[in-house]
């Protein structure tokens, strides 16, 4: 459980200091200066001219005395232009700030800014309000049922004649028992739900934060460049911001702008596909799965898992990805041909982009049922084992990898990571077992905390993934109550996952049928099974 949120305190400091005291000076009256008269200026006479005119008969002028000056008050004085024009407005200013400032001092006094002892103004925080998680994880606090009304409710929908052959187990992963079982140690072909122990191995095997790089490097001849891979088939073709299968997947764009900034003139383009060995399609794999869309050859590097149309999950793939892949970049960078080839040890690198973690590739894998993505995970198990990365030396190390973690393989065959080829076998056992490994409510399992993704990578009834067109018609009470791994061959139908039970108990279960019948019939059969898991209250 995460920690409590904590709230913040008040500081004392803050809440005792005082408000500033603000002092009111009442301005001084206006005094009145008197300026002495100025004196009358002296009038000058000009002189007589040389040759005067006859004088005129004699008049009498009276002269009228020089009016004395009015005293001049501090007000009237004159000034220099300039000071003239502003000593209106520092007058004005000047009334305008004592009116503001008694203003301020009679609020002050109403609302008792000057009190001595102010009233504290930062309140204390309130305390937490109550919090109703609408989504919680589910518990070992659920009723848990009993084997007798399991087998009661799975009676029906396990009779189905469209099952028939049927196997399965149904586990309390609180407890460990077995609630219904039927030829759950047998082995079956099970399709794509072996992609259960594929991204598992993966889990238990690899840092759940590493990514797949693909680099674009210097070549040994003057212009050339190699495409490298390194194991992410999701390389995207599409621009930045346009959504393949893949989400988060980086682009071919990014590397061809990181090789045009530091890679100069380019001439010609090689591809590096070391990294692998070994034939690109496993044994039992039909020849129709590549130009079908469900599968490309599995090299190190590809766009887009080999699609040609990125944005289908099932769409004609290319039989040459890695080839395709330098062909698109050399086409960016203005290229007219490719080669094989590989690069020196120490290189320059001119470009890399790199693929999401390996937590997001399961989810993915899980998801969509990618057979490529899965393909690429279980060489990179191998890798990390010091295995062959070809399918060999990759069932190799599922195999050891989940058997070193207490799983029991004993009785199961493994031909390949993606559950294409119907030479793979396992029992429903085995997969039961892993489910309920990732789905333990505490952390009794060592396991548990790494294979915990394996449960939100599974694909929603009628919302998601693999799942998000089924429990419409069939099963429709199970409709966001299930998640779980489909698998779908030619007369193969299986299903493996988990559904919380109306009492709030979670289950796991794995069906396996190996019908002829209509598959869309016998999958709507199955999730009639994990349907009735839902409603029991048994």
């Amino acid at each position: 459980m995460p920690d409590e949120p904590s709230w913040p305190t008040v500081d004392g400091d803050e809440v005792d200091r005082e408000p500033p005291t603000v002092q009111v000076r009442r301005p001084d009256p206006p005094t009145m200066r008197i300026k002495a008269p100025v004196p009358a200026k002296p009038v000058r006479v000009p002189p007589k001219p040389a040759s005067p005119p006859p004088p005129a008969p004699p008049t009498e002028i009276k002269s009228e005395p020089e009016p004395v000056p009015e005293p001049i008050t501090e007000r009237e004085e004159p000034a220099p232009p300039a000071r003239r024009r502003k000593r209106p407005f520092v007058v004005a200013a000047v009334v305008l700030l004592v009116i503001a400032l008694a203003g301020t001092a009679v609020v002050g006094t109403q609302r008792g800014w000057f009190d001595a002892t102010p009233a504290p103004t930062t309140a204390a925080p309130t305390p937490p309000a109550p919090v109703t998680l609408s989504m919680k994880g589910v518990g070992a606090e659920g009723v848990p049922p009993t084997a007798a009304g399991v087998r009661s409710v799975l009676a029906g929908p396990a009779a189905n004649p469209l099952l028939t052959p049927l196997a399965g187990l149904v586990v309390d992963p609180v407890t460990g028992s077995a609630l219904w079982n039927q030829g759950e140690t047998t082995p079956q072909t099970p399709a794509s739900t072996i992609k259960v122990l594929t991204a598992a191995a993966a889990l238990l095997a690899l840092d759940h934060t590493s990514q797949f790089s693909t680099k674009v490097v210097r070549g040994a001849q003057p212009g050339s460049v190699v495409l490298v891979g390194g194991g992410d088939p999701t390389l995207s073709s599409l621009p930045a911001g346009q959504t393949t299968v893949y989400p988060g997947a980086p682009t071919l764009d990014d590397l061809v702008a990181q090789v045009r900034a530091k890679g100069g003139q380019v001439t010609q383009v090689q591809y590096d596909v070391s990294r692998y060995a070994g034939p690109g399609t496993a044994p039992g794999w039909h020849p129709d799965d590549v130009p079908g869309g469900y599968v490309a050859p599995i090299e190190p590097v590809m766009l887009d898992g080999g699609r040609g149309d990125p944005t289908k999950s099932d769409t004609p793939r290319t039989a040459t990805p890695a080839e395709t892949a330098a062909r698109a970049l050399a086409q960016r960078l203005g290229v007219p041909a490719v080669a094989a080839g590989v690069a020196s040890p120490g290189a320059e690198v001119l470009g890399e982009v790199k693929s999401v973690p390996v937590d997001q590739l399961v989810e993915n894998l899980m998801q969509i049922s990618d057979n490529v993505l899965a393909e690429t995970m279980a060489r990179e198990v191998a890798k990390a084992r010091g295995l062959e990365p070809s399918f060999t030396g990759a069932a190799q190390a599922v195999r050891d990898v989940l058997t070193e973690h207490g799983f029991d393989l004993s009785t199961s065959a493994i031909v390949d990571g993606s559950g294409l080829s119907p030479n793979d076998k396992v029992p429903a056992k085995l997969l039961a077992d892993v489910l309920v490994a990732a789905a333990k409510p505490d952390a009794s399992d060592a396991r548990t905390a790494k294979l915990r993704p394996l449960l939100t990578a599974l694909p929603v009834a009628g919302g998601s993934g693999t799942l998000a067109t089924r429990y419409a018609q069939w099963g429709a009470g199970g409709r966001g109550w299930v998640r779980a791994k489909t698998g779908t061959l030619t007369a193969v139908n299986t299903l493996a996952g988990v559904v919380v039970d109306v009492d709030g108990r979670l289950l796991v279960f794995a069906f396996m049928s190996s019908s002829a019948e209509n598959n869309d019939r016998v999958r709507g059969a199955l999730d009639e099974m994990a349907a009735a898991l839902r409603g029991c209250g048994c």
